[in-house]
């Protein structure tokens, strides 16, 4: 395992413990003081926990080293987490979209007091939690975090509305924030279904430029040009890439140093595995090829 995931793999393990706390308490507080912005809060923290335990098992998953049955390891396990995750976030913003609406019918009193207090605590263990799981590139970790900012907003508008509540007695305010709560949701989770099914179907990353990647292989001296290049991800921050090289090199010493250049680029747009078939009985014209790199 790579120190990031072991360093994230601690900082999930925090969150964890931290976000199944406060869910508690935000449940728990919400169903006293009659909040369904708050317990619609609980229900986003719900799927935190769940996202920071299917992100958890992905990275322990993903560490594994690979088998004859498996022979890319279990990498791909972190892009089947974060699809379930966005999954599980655009049900929630469905069943808390349908609560506002029955809340609407029949609105009921709302103890804005505990309300606000309440989710005070709730702003504090998101900021925490946010702070353990930012800066990763992994897929699966950063849904993780997206689920906790999307709390986080929400939180310091359950409070706005507590003291809205509070002062106008417009018990109307937590029904529109429970609203708010699940476009957050949603929006948060639209984006990361998208991201997964791209890799899933194995899409060229949104993140590498096909044309500079070709690009840059054709500029290798040595190299006449590129055809049948295939560009996909393996998970989030593991690119691979297939590609027929032209090229009029005979040596084998020459071929191994052009495919060494070659993998030196890709580096830089994280292409991790690349399989290079060299062929040259289709080049136009060798006599123009430099064969010395």
């Amino acid at each position: 395992m790579t120190s990031g995931y072991r360093d994230f793999k601690k900082s999930l393990k925090i969150a964890l413990v931290i976000t199944t706390l406060f869910l508690l308490v935000e449940l728990a507080g919400g169903l006293i003081s009659g909040s369904l912005a708050l317990v619609s809060d609980a229900g986003h923290m719900f799927s935190d926990v769940l996202a920071l335990i299917l992100s958890l098992g992905a990275i322990t998953l993903a560490s594994h080293l690979p088998t004859k049955e498996r022979t890319y390891g279990l990498h791909r396990a972190e892009i089947f987490a974060a699809f379930i995750n966005s999954l599980l976030l655009i049900a929630v913003s469905m069943v808390i979209l349908w609560e506002a609406y029955l809340r609407s019918l029949n609105p009921a009193p709302i103890q804005s007091g505990l309300m606000g207090a309440v989710a005070v605590f709730g702003l504090i263990s998101n900021i925490v939690v946010a702070f353990l799981l930012h800066g990763s590139h992994n897929l699966n970790v950063r849904s993780a975090f997206l689920h906790v900012i999307g709390d986080t907003v929400s939180s310091v508008a359950v409070i706005a509305a507590a003291l809205w509540i509070a002062i106008t007695g417009q018990v109307i305010a937590d029904l529109i924030l429970s609203g708010f709560i699940a476009v957050i949701i949603l929006v948060s989770a639209t984006g990361i279904l998208r991201e997964t099914i791209a890799i899933l179907l194995q899409f060229t990353p949104r993140t590498v430029d096909f044309d500079a990647v070709v690009a840059d292989m054709t500029s290798v001296r040595g190299v006449a040009g590129v055809h049948h290049v295939h560009l996909w991800s393996l998970s989030s921050d593991i690119h691979v890439l297939d590609a027929h090289i032209y090229s009029c090199e005979r040596e084998a010493t020459g071929i191994e140093e052009i495919k060494k250049e070659i993998k030196k680029r890709l580096e830089k747009y994280q292409i991790r595995h690349s399989t290079l078939e060299f062929e040259c009985e289709e080049c136009k014209d060798c006599s123009i090829v430099k064969n010395d790199i």
